[in-house]
């Protein structure tokens, strides 16, 4: 039978009892096979209780690996929860392969910040990484992995709520605990990544002929501030009304490769600008030989980038619908981007073939470009399983 996952969505106001519900329903799509991997997302009452919800999930799933965290909101079942009280639950049972949790700290020495607990990622399948954004190195960390194990995917988010306490929340297993990084090791299983960044890029190819660190000097032998200031007067007024509500920058983290895609480009924002160098300074480390695009950001090129992206994993899995995905999604989309409600958790259902999902509104989106692992914004990323 493969892979088989279920998940299921509670707003009932009570933690143990939404909680209950809502890994009951996530249970009924096992079909009666038990729960080898387990994923938790709390919300509003539930991050002030999470040893309660962590109780009921493990009551009515007893997994046999489970991670979790605190959110702003969550998805799942369709439709999304984006304040207020609620938990998402997702469970999967895989015929073949192994998960394991895991829980990395990071630790302070005189020299250093070193991270206990992170798994060899070395033959995995793929991995999801749930880090709290204030206490664990999660840029570093995911340059490491890329480094130790090239090629693995990495997939997930930064939880994105607190407790009164003002503690961050993390389950991992039948234990919460605060600090670091929650995470699944997926061995023998198969998972597809995909990576919305919601940016539609605009404008020519450039590529970069001097630069150091984040600071470009020169994109195609000119100032790089020129050439951008060129490229952005060529733009159609379509285009420019885009850029007007902020210019992103596309780097193809690959150059090397022949060929490349809308989804090759890294996407972020400039931060800076040099008028007296003619230097623009990008938020990602970039080198001489690279090729940049202007990117912009809309809802209409968010749902387009969105849909075409879980389009492609369709035909790679010719045209089956999955058994399912892991959701993280940017708490800055939802209705203040799309001007609606349950617009990624309605896509991710359409486009998959109403495959059942859960997740969370993350404070960041991890997912690969160009076979790397990044933090992203306004981003969506989703971990497909076929089935």
């Amino acid at each position: 039978m493969g892979v088989r996952i279920g998940c299921g969505l509670s707003t009932a106001a009570d933690p143990r009892e939404g909680a209950l519900a809502a890994a009951r329903q996530a249970a009924r799509g096992l079909k009666g096979r038990p729960a080898d991997a387990v994923a938790v997302f709390c919300a509003g009452q539930h991050v002030g209780a999470p040893e309660a919800t962590l109780e009921a999930v493990h009551e009515a799933l007893e997994p046999g690996a489970l991670v979790g965290c605190g959110a702003g909101g969550v998805l799942g079942d369709g439709r999304e929860v984006e304040d207020g009280t609620a938990v998402a639950v997702w469970a999967g049972t895989f015929d073949e392969g192994a998960v394991e949790s895991f829980w990395a700290e990071a630790v302070e020495t005189p020299e250093t910040t070193a991270v206990t607990g992170l798994p060899d990622l070395a033959g995995a399948g793929a991995a999801v990484l749930l880090p709290d954004p204030g206490a664990f190195p999660t840029d570093p960390v995911l340059g490491e992995l890329a480094a130790r194990a090239p090629g693995v995917p990495v997939i997930g988010g930064l939880a994105s709520a607190r407790a009164a306490d003002g503690t961050v929340p993390l389950l991992v297993d039948e234990a919460v605990v605060e600090g670091g990084a929650v995470g699944l090791r997926f061995e023998g299983v198969e998972v597809l990544p995909c990576v919305s960044q919601g940016a539609a890029p605009i404008g020519p190819e450039l590529t970069v002929t001097a630069a150091e660190g984040s600071v470009i000097a020169e994109l195609a032998g000119q100032p790089a501030l020129e050439a951008l200031r060129e490229a952005v007067e060529e733009l159609s007024l379509r285009e420019r009304a885009m850029v007007a509500g902020g210019l992103l920058l596309g780097v193809v983290v690959d150059s090397g490769r022949p060929d490349f895609e809308r989804g090759d480009f890294l996407v972020r924002g400039l931060v800076g600008a040099d008028p007296d160098e003619g230097t623009v300074a990008v938020a990602t480390v970039v080198e001489p030989g690279m090729i940049v695009r202007l990117h912009a950001r809309d809802a209409d090129s968010a749902d387009r980038d969105l849909r075409e992206a879980l389009g492609l994993r369709r035909q790679a899995l010719g045209g089956a619908a999955p058994a399912g995905s892991l959701v993280f999604t940017c708490n800055g989309r939802g209705r203040g981007m799309f001007g609606m409600a349950d617009h990624d958790a309605a896509a991710v259902e359409s486009e998959l073939g109403g495959a059942p999902s859960a997740g969370f509104f993350a404070a960041g989106e991890i997912g690969p470009v160009g076979g790397r692992p990044f933090v992203h914004g306004f981003t969506a990323t989703i971990a497909v399983f076929p089935g």
